[in-house]
């Protein structure tokens, strides 16, 4: 499924017109700029993060006050849509992230997730190191 043929329920907010698609198809737009330092392949970085379906149904979530989730960005340690689509957003900022299944689990059920999944991120960066 396409993201530009995918509905997506109304609380998500998601404007794609408002959002800019990379060459792999991913989506992003920043909620909010952060005044933070800028989020850089290598770095650790530490995220909040809410995930949902197209439908709206959230899957994952780390809200305060549950530890960041920290990885190293660009290292291979999360799914493409979050090493790719982070990159260049700032500390304290906030992003909306529709990941192509391409970019997301691909073809595959991944837990709770069904193959071939659109994924939405609402994500917020707390630190980089």
């Amino acid at each position: 499924m396409s993201i530009e043929t995918t509905k997506f329920a109304p609380s998500l907010g998601v404007n794609l017109a408002a959002s800019t698609k990379t060459p792999s198809g991913l989506y992003i737009r920043d909620l909010s700029q952060g005044a933070g330092a800028t989020l850089a392949v290598g770095q650790t970085v530490g995220m909040r993060y809410v995930g949902s379906f197209a439908n709206g149904n959230v899957f994952d979530s780390n809200p305060a006050p549950k530890p960041a989730f920290a990885f190293k960005l660009g290292g291979g340690q999360v799914i493409k849509g979050w090493d790719e689509g982070l990159v260049g957003m700032r500390v304290g900022g906030k992003r909306q992230l529709v990941i192509p299944a391409s970019l997301g689990y691909g073809p595959n059920d991944y837990g709770p997730i069904p193959g071939n999944s659109v994924l939405v991120f609402t994500v917020e960066a707390l630190n980089a190191r």
